[in-house]
């Protein structure tokens, strides 16, 4: 029997008694997350990725969106209360924030940073997330996600 995936994210979901799925997929380095819906036959609108990104104060923020969609810096901002926001740089992602590319996910971080969930994800009754490491997915509510680490969901796609 295959050893149990425990992540940071998973370990602050079981301490915070939220409901949520676990699903694995063979992959060995950084894959986009269309792929990921696609090979978990997941609807690329209910699975969203997490994108870190520096205000012009110095602050860290994390944002989620579909993974079809692009982040609209100047809405970002807003939702933040941000003159201007940047994605970091992906050398920097294991530093910031302690996952690595293609399993950063907005729980379990080295430090909580503010986090806005596009709307999108209010009228779902469940989405996907990365896991905290490549190759793992997680199937919760967003709307529990947000309770938990009180995100607020915003319109910050690209139009």
């Amino acid at each position: 029997m295959a050893k149990e995936v425990k992540t940071n994210a998973i370990r602050f979901l079981d301490k915070c008694k939220i409901n949520y799925e676990i699903q694995l997929y063979e992959c060995s380095e950084f894959i986009d997350g269309i792929t990921v819906a696609e090979k978990l036959d997941q609807p690329a609108e209910e699975t969203f990725k997490t994108l870190v990104a520096k205000g012009k104060s110095g602050s860290y923020y994390c944002f989620l969106i579909p993974v079809a969609e692009e982040l609209n810096l100047k809405s970002a901002a807003k939702s933040v209360g941000e003159k201007s926001v940047e994605l970091i740089p992906v050398k920097d992602i294991t530093a910031v924030t302690g996952y690595v590319r293609g399993g950063c996910t907005p729980i379990g971080m080295k430090k909580q940073f503010p986090t806005v969930i596009h709307n999108s994800a209010q009228k779902l009754e469940q989405f996907y997330i990365s896991g905290g490491r490549i190759g793992t997915q997680i199937r919760l509510s967003p709307n529990e996600l947000a309770n938990s680490i009180n995100a607020k969901f915003e319109d910050i796609t690209a139009k």
